[in-house]
């Protein structure tokens, strides 16, 4: 699994408007590629929350008492950082149009070039 820091590098975290035509030029269906994009983006979710919590589980108190809780510098900037980041969707139409998300049919077979 790629680091989530690495992948979202110079992606611009804010929404913009996009030509539709370039959405459509792989496989030339506008609802196909809604699919992938939606797909791609929740499989992004899933990765993003499976590091968050790794990444917090180290700060975890197993302790029955809840008489103090403990704040941490690097836990809250951890999630910080994870507040900052560009929208699963995004990351995911930006991976689209640079042409690093790969699909096929469950049914047929990659093309093998």
């Amino acid at each position: 699994m790629i680091d989530i820091k690495t992948q979202v590098q110079g992606i611009n975290p804010n929404v913009k408007a996009r030509n539709i035509k370039e959405f459509t030029s792989a496989n030339g269906n506008i609802y196909e590629t809604i699919n992938v994009l939606a797909k791609r983006a929740n499989q992004l979710t899933n990765d993003i929350k499976e590091e968050l919590v790794d990444k917090l589980e180290e700060f975890a108190s197993h302790s029955d008492t809840i008489e103090e809780v403990h704040e941490n510098k690097e836990q809250i900037e951890i999630s910080k950082f994870y507040e900052k980041l560009p929208n699963p969707s995004i990351i995911a139409t930006e991976e689209y149009l640079d042409g690093k998300i790969e699909f096929h049919y469950k049914n047929q077979q990659p093309d093998s070039e």
